[in-house]
């Protein structure tokens, strides 16, 4: 790896293109390189939250998920290459699941929004679904595995969990949006 890093400005994608994990170069509108990069983006972004003063396990949780965040971008980067496995998706449900299960019931939808933790916690939850969304385009033209697109389903929910955790974290609560629909049926 060393050897392939040694050079950053190849210029070899001033043509339009750019060059896969197995050699082969494509365009930089391809599908496959619009998820790499919205997987890349994610990972940048959890890399800002992870700048913030976070709980131990929710800061050990979110390096696990950059290191498969990239693991993710290495599958991609290699048409039918496996490199995130199932136990990945497990281990947010998991997550998911412990964090889920020490916040109240929401009856309200809520805004991105508290404290700065959880609100870069929010972008990082839009960037998942984006993210989300490229892998899902890119499935419908190239066969892929299930795990990349459930990875990002799961970690998207996992961040809006982590989003309530963290605006609890110094006593703070969630932001609820004010409906005018809701207000006028519940003043009935």
């Amino acid at each position: 790896m060393a050897n392939r890093l040694s050079q950053i400005a190849t210029r070899t994608g001033d043509n339009g293109t750019t060059g896969l994990g197995d050699n082969t170069r494509v365009s930089k509108s391809n599908l496959r390189v619009h998820a790499m990069g919205d997987v890349d983006e994610l990972n940048s972004n959890i890399g800002v939250l992870l700048c913030e003063e976070l709980p131990t396990g929710v800061r050990e949780l979110l390096g696990e998920v950059q290191q498969q965040l990239f693991n993710l971008g290495g599958e991609l980067s290699i048409p039918g290459f496996e490199l995130l496995k199932p136990e990945a998706v497990a281990r947010l449900d998991a997550a998911l699941e412990e964090h889920n299960a020490q916040l109240p019931r929401l009856a309200e939808f809520i805004l991105p929004a508290g404290s700065r933790a959880a609100a870069l916690a929010h972008v990082c939850r839009t960037v998942a679904r984006r993210a989300e969304r490229a892998v899902v385009a890119l499935g419908l033209a190239e066969p892929l595995h299930d795990a990349p697109r459930q990875y990002l389903n799961r970690l998207s929910d996992l961040l809006f969990v982590l989003s309530r955790v963290l605006n609890r974290m110094n006593g703070g609560d969630d932001v609820y949006w004010k409906s005018e629909r809701l207000a006028r049926n519940t003043a009935e």
